[in-house]
C-alpha cells in the first residue's frame, strides 16, 4: 500500500495531494475524494482523513486527499480563499482520481466547509460524483463564522498569561461581525462576503447525487435542511452521529484526535 504526494491541476493554481492507491494494486469500484474543513478544523482532522484514507486503501478504495490553493501544503496565500475557487480545486481533485481510477464510482467524503463545498461542486454540474457523504456541513456561515470567532477568542483567554481584554469586549459589542483571523487563520474578504450570504436555503440539492449527512443528535437546524431536501424528492438520508472529535480545540480527555468510531462511521458510510 503506498501514498504518494503530488501536486496537480492546472499551472495557474496548482494543488497539493495525497494518492491512497488500492492496496492489492487493484482498485475496487468505489474510489473516495476527501473534501477537508476549513482552516484550524482541517488541521485539526488532518490525522484522523490520513487514518481513514489508509484504512480504505487496505479495503481496496483508492483514496485522494488534497488541500484547497492557499491552504495547507497548496501553493497560494490565505488572503486568496474563497469559496468559488475552492469549488473548482474540489472539481480538479475529482478529475485527476477519476484519471487514477477510470471507471471507478467515486465518492466525495466533505466535513464541515469541505462538506459544504462538496454541496456547491455538485450542484454546479462541472464534476459528477456518485456520491456524497456531508459530515456536519456547513448550513449558515454567519453562525459559523461567529462559532470561529468566539473559539478564537477562548484560545486567546487561555493561552496568554494575561488575557488581551479587547477581544473579548469586541465580541460582546458586535457578536455577529465576521471575523479577520479565526484560530490562527486568515478569512480573505470575499471568503467573509461569501460566508455572510451562506445560509441554508442557499445550499440546494439535486436529485443526481444519492447524499448522506451525518449531525450531531441536537444539530436541528441540520436535520431541518435535510428534512427540506427531502420534501423536494432529493435523495438525502439523515443520520445522527455523536463523536469524540473537537473541531476547532486542542485534545482534552474527553476529545480524541482519531476516534475510531467516527472512523468505523464513515468507512461504514461508504456501503450503504
Amino acid at each position: 500500500m503506498t501514498a504518494l504526494p503530488f501536486m496537480f491541476g492546472p499551472a495557474s493554481r496548482q494543488i497539493f495531494g495525497v494518492f491512497h492507491a488500492a492496496g492489492d494494486g487493484r482498485p475496487g469500484s468505489t474510489a473516495v475524494l476527501v473534501c477537508p474543513p476549513f482552516g484550524q478544523e482541517g488541521l485539526r482532522t488532518h490525522r484522523f482523513f490520513k487514518v481513514l484514507a489508509e484504512r480504505l486503501a487496505r479495503s481496496g478504495i483508492a483514496t485522494l486527499r488534497f488541500d484547497f490553493h492557499g491552504a495547507g501544503d497548496s501553493p497560494g496565500d490565505e488572503s486568496e480563499g474563497e469559496l468559488d475557487g475552492w469549488r473548482r480545486d474540489l472539481c480538479s481533485a475529482h478529475e485527476e482520481l477519476r484519471r487514477r481510477v477510470p471507471g471507478s464510482r467515486i465518492v466525495w467524503v466533505g466535513a464541515r466547509l469541505g462538506a459544504t463545498l462538496a454541496v456547491l461542486a455538485a450542484r454546479n454540474g462541472r464534476c459528477d460524483p456518485s456520491r456524497l457523504v456531508l459530515w456536519e456541513p456547513v448550513i449558515d456561515g454567519r453562525r459559523y463564522a461567529r462559532l470561529l470567532r468566539e473559539q478564537h477568542v477562548a484560545a486567546i483567554d487561555t493561552t496568554f498569561c494575561i488575557p488581551d481584554l479587547v477581544w473579548r469586549r469586541n465580541l460582546a459589542q458586535d457578536p455577529d461581525a465576521l471575523p479577520e483571523e479565526a484560530l490562527g487563520t486568515m478569512l480573505s474578504p470575499a471568503l467573509r462576503t461569501q460566508l455572510g450570504a451562506l445560509a441554508p436555503e442557499s445550499l440546494p440539492l439535486t436529485a443526481l447525487h444519492d447524499t448522506l449527512v451525518l449531525t450531531a443528535p441536537d444539530d436541528a437546524d441540520t436535520a431541518q435542511w435535510a428534512a427540506e431536501q427531502q420534501s423536494r424528492h432529493m435523495p438525502v438520508r439523515l443520520a445522527y452521529f455523536q463523536h469524540r472529535l473537537d473541531w476547532t480545540s486542542d485534545p482534552y480527555p474527553n476529545s480524541a484526535m482519531v476516534p475510531a468510531d467516527a472512523l468505523n462511521r464513515l468507512q461504514g458510510a461508504l456501503h450503504e
